[in-house]
């Protein structure tokens, strides 16, 4: 499972943002996405995290 940021109508983020002023906070939506991870080779990480280290972000391999 992957989550992403959750794609919102306007009544949705109405309401979210409604309570976010009610609880002075910011809220982030999340929805889950149902993708498989790929598989990859101990040198493919690898290569993966040298690129996320660089970046200074992380990466997902998935399964297109």
């Amino acid at each position: 499972m992957l989550w992403s940021y959750s794609k919102l109508d306007e009544s949705t983020v109405k309401t979210i943002e409604e309570l976010e002023k009610k609880l002075d906070v910011t809220l982030l939506a999340f929805s889950g996405q149902d993708i498989k991870n790929a598989e990859l080779s101990a040198d493919d990480l690898k290569q993966i995290e040298e690129v996320e280290s660089k970046l200074g972000l992380s990466l997902v391999a998935v399964k297109a």
